[in-house]
């Protein structure tokens, strides 16, 4: 019940975000003097509303959004007689772009203030953690103590299995190992590779425990696996020790309010480069994507909805992992942001890119001593427009239905 619960609650936290960005459209519009006819939080029907001054604040009852009206964003927008002056199209390009761009600087200024709580209090992802091969080898060769080691990597420990050489040595998780068969190891990478190259049965292993070093023999057993640097390669006889690494680096760190803020700002440049790469896996992601609703497991590199965030926002709750639940809703942020100022039509950077593509091409008329070819005609833009909507709606059509009907979890 919380998870359903922590769910509907991280879906009402995404929903006060969008509301929010329309905000920032509505506070910088109304500053300028244009004006707002609308602010509404949802769509369809209308649930309730009220008037207040020149704007009617109200609800809808299909809690997917939000929106505000300006009055006369482009310039085809029919406008009332006594609000012609005031028609967003007529003011300075500087304020209309301002305006435009508000909604997603909202956004990208509520994931900063978040971001800066998590670095102070909560807890960041550690961007030194070790995620490939090279950075794992790299890692001290602190050591976990496997229960037992098979004779082929495929078979998983039995209860017939004998215990591994370093458990029956008396190696313990955390130990650090300095050399195998009189081997100096620096590294994981060196340590497994000194195992490698040591023969099965009786070898010196140094080690150090709490800072206390100490040696033990192990019986290193003959087992069959693949060359290190081929996994998929013919498997030969060779030692193995019975260990795996122990990260010992935390993987999640905090800075303290006052360290938070540099911290702060190189998370936000890491995440605007984790999004921008996610933007570029979209395309090669949706065969994927279609296969995960029939059948195939769901690769958890797919583009997700909202509904799909909110899903594992709630699981990250109901698990108290809090400073997941916190990211989770930083890099939505972040996206959303990005995503409103493309340059495609309805979203904001579409409109703002018009207007300056018509301020552009006034100034090359002008220094080509032409008249102004004015401004840019929306109806024929109309087309376009439809295409983009038609195929935003299928994609946010098919990425409901995969999270609905394979959504990603974080305990797969």
């Amino acid at each position: 019940m919380s998870r359903v619960l922590f769910t509907a609650a991280f879906a009402l936290a995404i929903l006060v975000s969008v509301c929010l960005h329309e905000l920032g459209h509505m506070l910088t519009a109304k500053r300028f003097g244009m004006k707002v006819s609308r602010y509404f939080v949802g769509y369809g029907p209308t649930a309730f509303s009220f008037r207040r001054g020149e704007t009617e604040y109200g609800l809808k009852w299909l809690p997917f959004g939000g929106f505000c009206k300006i009055v006369g964003m482009v310039p085809d927008d029919p406008v009332a007689p006594a609000d012609e002056h005031r028609a967003m199209w007529r003011f300075p390009l500087w304020q209309r772009t301002v305006v435009m761009a508000s909604g997603a600087f909202t956004q990208l200024g509520l994931a900063l203030v978040g971001l800066w709580f998590a670095a102070a209090y909560v807890g960041v992802p550690n961007l030194n953690y070790p995620q490939t091969s090279a950075e794992i080898g790299a890692q001290p060769a602190a050591v976990r103590v496997a229960s037992c080691v098979t004779p082929d990597a495929a078979r998983a420990c039995t209860a017939a299995d004998p215990v591994s050489p370093a458990m029956a040595a008396g190696l313990r998780d955390g130990d650090v190992l300095t050399a195998v068969g009189g081997v100096p190891v620096a590294n994981y990478a060196e340590m497994v590779a000194a195992v490698r190259q040591a023969r099965p049965g009786p070898a010196q292993v140094a080690y150090s425990r709490d800072g206390h070093p100490g040696t033990v023999t192990v019986d290193l057993r003959a087992v069959q696996r693949a060359p290190l640097d081929n996994p998929g390669g013919p498997v030969a006889t060779v030692a193995a020790l019975g260990v795996d690494l122990r990260i010992t680096a935390p993987a999640e760190v905090t800075f303290g309010p006052v360290g938070a803020i540099p911290a702060t700002a190189d998370y936000a440049a890491w995440l605007g480069g984790q999004t921008v790469a996610a933007f570029q896996r979209i395309p090669g992601k949706v065969p994927a994507l279609w296969n995960s609703i029939t059948g195939d497991a769901r690769d958890p590199e797919t583009p997700i909805s909202v509904v799909g965030v909110s899903l594992i926002g709630g699981e990250a709750a109901s698990l108290g992992l809090w400073s997941t639940v916190l990211m989770i809703f930083i890099g939505l942020n972040v996206f959303m942001a990005f995503f409103n100022l493309l340059p495609l039509l309805p979203l904001d950077g579409g409109h703002m890119s018009i207007w300056w593509f018509e301020r552009a091409r006034s100034w090359l008329a002008t220094r080509r001593h032409r008249p102004d070819p004015g401004r840019v005609d929306y109806y024929k833009l109309v087309p376009v427009t439809y295409v983009l909507i038609l195929v935003g709606a299928a994609f946010t059509l098919l990425t409901i239905t995969a999270d609905l009907i394979n959504p990603i979890t974080l305990q797969d």
